[in-house]
This record gives C-alpha cells, sequence and structure tokens, in this order.
C-alpha cells in the first residue's frame, strides 16, 4: 500500500499528525522573540531671522533754502541693524526731482562717524569718509557688514561750490537718501 491510501485509511490519524505540524509552525513563528528600541528628539523648532533698518531722523536732513556759492550744510543721521541677522548696508539717492541738474552741482561727503550703543552717540569731529562727490552721482555707497543691533551715526555735508554760476539761481531740488541691507 502506497502512503496516500495509508493516509486516506486513518483520517484521524492523518489530521492529528497534521495539526501537530501546523501548531509545531505556528510556535516556531512566533516564538521568534527580538529585543527592539527606539528613541526620539522632540520639538525641534526651526525659526527665521530678520533684517531690518531703523533710521532716526526718519525725516528729511536737509531743509536747505537761500543757499548761495560756498555755503556748506551739515545732518546726522543714525543707521541701526534693527534685525537679528548681520547685513551688508549701502547708501543710495532715491526719487530726484525738481531742479536735478542742482544735484549734479551740489557736493556731499557722507562721513561715518563709528558704532554706537546705549545713549551717548559718537563724536562726529573725524569721520571716516565713506561718500565724496556729487548727490546725484549717489548710486551705490557700500556702508560695510552691521551686525545685528549695530548702530552708526553718519554726517552729511553738502556744499554749493564757490564757483556756481548764475544760471542755478532760484534752483529747487529733492532727494531721498536711501538705506538698503542684503543678508551677508
Amino acid at each position: 500500500m502506497n502512503r496516500l491510501s495509508t493516509l486516506a485509511a486513518h483520517p484521524r490519524r492523518t489530521l492529528g499528525a497534521l495539526a501537530v505540524v501546523l501548531a509545531a509552525v505556528g510556535i516556531t513563528v512566533g516564538s521568534g522573540a527580538n529585543f527592539t528600541a527606539s528613541a526620539a528628539n522632540p520639538g525641534n523648532v526651526f525659526a527665521t531671522g530678520s533684517l531690518s533698518i531703523g533710521n532716526s531722523p526718519s525725516t528729511a536732513l536737509f531743509s536747505a533754502s537761500g543757499m548761495k556759492p560756498g555755503d556748506v550744510n551739515t545732518g546726522t543721521v543714525d543707521i541701526e541693524n534693527t534685525g537679528t541677522l548681520s547685513g551688508t548696508f549701502q547708501l543710495a539717492t532715491a526719487n530726484a526731482s525738481g531742479d536735478t541738474s542742482l544735484l549734479a552741482q551740489l557736493d556731499v561727503v557722507v562721513g561715518d562717524c563709528g558704532t554706537w550703543s546705549g545713549a551717548t552717540p559718537p563724536s562726529c569731529a573725524s569721520p571716516s569718509t565713506t561718500y565724496s562727490g556729487k548727490i546725484n552721482a549717489l548710486t551705490g555707497s557700500s556702508l560695510g557688514t552691521y551686525a545685528a543691533a549695530a548702530k552708526h551715526r553718519y554726517r552729511f555735508t553738502v556744499t554749493l561750490p564757490s564757483n556756481t554760476d548764475d544760471s542755478f539761481q532760484g534752483d529747487s531740488a529733492q532727494v531721498d537718501f536711501a538705506w538698503s541691507a542684503a543678508q551677508s
């Protein structure tokens, strides 16, 4: 008698043997215990910094009327990096209007009086020149890198040259001094 006939002749024994084999496989698969572990780094936070400019005064530095050849006018402004990132600062002129040929006649010297904090600004007795030339040519003067919260005082000296001719009599022009910064 062959094996298949023997299994068919004794179905209970066949089912019993099959049940024992299935139980053994189940125990083998289920008893494959492994050690496990896990860890986490919770609460990760990401935030961006900022770059912003504060200026004081935030109004015109000059209101020079009745100028005559040889007149000199000065004004100061404090520029501060009010952000949290360092930035490369620049100064330019913008929004020229009126008799703009006058802006090509006026000389301006922009001097950096130095950095400061607190209530006592630096002396502007000997500022470091950052720009010297005609007002209309001030298209982008680099002022260097300001760290977060760094503050500089700048002195502007504007002169109507003594050799200015009669063609500029009665002229009036207006221009903005525009400060900009790019993250460094």
